[in-house]
């Protein structure tokens, strides 16, 4: 029992549950509607075994590492005091945990691909490597920028509807003026790149800073980072697009 009440167990048999809706979803289709025996069964129930100890292992490490540091340093910089260093420290944070997303490393390398078939770029690997590293360096960029802004946000106190409408505005107005054959990429960078590393690092970041700020909200200040960085890569991609 006392093996059962383990947070580690306990993490593994809510992360088995937040899984059983897939499952199911797969299984009744597959039986039911394609009417198909399910293959592989004995891979299917390891990589699912993976799939429960790897998400188990990440939240663990969420609330044991990445959390706890983007609070205490969102803090350390509040008492601080200094501006500069806490807008520069957030610019860095964004643009560092952006370049490191391995889903956009992925989806970077793919557009680079297709571009080379398509005959956007030159079908060489040193085209398609610069292609995808400035697509990279781009929606980082505009990432730490966007974490940026949510920062001076919070430390002035707006609303963050304001900054998002201006977001929006700013991806309507620019649409029909890109390239069609990068709208998509650009619509799909801002979510592709705040995924694993980001959202946590961010999230944290800016709940510590509206709780040592005096006068700020956790709950409605604190959050709203996340949007930011989804919007800016969108708006900066889709200007690439028009550049190159």
């Amino acid at each position: 029992m006392r093996l059962l009440n383990h947070p580690f167990i306990r993490q593994l048999f809510s992360s088995f549950l937040d899984l059983v809706p897939i499952l199911a979803v797969v299984i009744i289709f597959q039986v039911f509607v394609i009417q198909l025996p399910i293959p592989d069964v004995a891979d299917l129930i390891t990589g699912t075994f993976l799939v429960v100890l790897g998400l188990t292992l990440f939240v663990q490490g969420l609330e044991q590492s990445l959390f706890p540091l983007g609070e205490s340093m969102a803090h350390a910089f509040a008492r601080k005091g200094s501006l500069f260093w806490l807008l520069a420290f957030a610019f860095c944070l964004g643009f560092s945990a952006a370049i490191a997303e391995p889903a956009l490393i992925a989806i970077a390398q793919k557009a680079a691909n297709i571009a080379g078939t398509g005959g956007l770029i030159e079908q060489t690997e040193a085209a398609k490597d610069s292609y995808a590293l400035g697509l990279r360096v781009i929606v980082a960029l505009s990432i730490g920028f966007a974490i940026l802004i949510g920062i001076f946000r919070i430390i002035r106190g707006w609303p963050v509807y304001y900054p998002v409408f201006l977001g929006f505005g700013g991806v309507a107005v620019m649409t029909p003026f890109a390239p069609a054959e990068i709208v998509g990429i650009a619509y799909d960078s801002g979510a592709i790149a705040t995924s694993t590393i980001t959202v946590p690092l961010v999230t944290a970041l800016g709940i510590g800073l509206a709780t040592a700020i005096k006068g700020r909200n956790p709950v409605s200040d604190g959050f709203g980072l996340i949007v930011l960085a989804v919007l800016m890569p969108m708006i900066s991609i889709m200007v690439y697009g028009m550049v190159i």
